[in-house]
């Protein structure tokens, strides 16, 4: 759920360069957060959901807090 939007930050909001994007940025996002679930516990396995969310929930709030703070700001 998150490459969509760090893709639209990057890269604008035009839809034939952020589809392919999106989808190379997730495939790559995911493998790493994949590799990265394996090496924290060698011996165990973490899920990987724990990682994605660990990431995911403070970057999905900084989004919803950086569009209340510009809301604010405009008036």
């Amino acid at each position: 759920m998150m490459s969509p939007h760090i893709c639209r930050l990057l890269l604008g909001a035009e839809h034939r360069h952020l589809l392919p994007a999106s989808c190379l940025f997730g495939g790559v996002f995911l493998a790493a957060c994949d590799t990265v679930a394996r090496l924290v516990l060698a011996p165990a396995e973490l899920p990987v959901g724990v990682i994605t969310a660990f990431l995911g929930g403070p970057f999905f709030l900084w989004l919803l807090l950086r569009r209340v703070v510009a809301r604010d700001v405009a008036g």
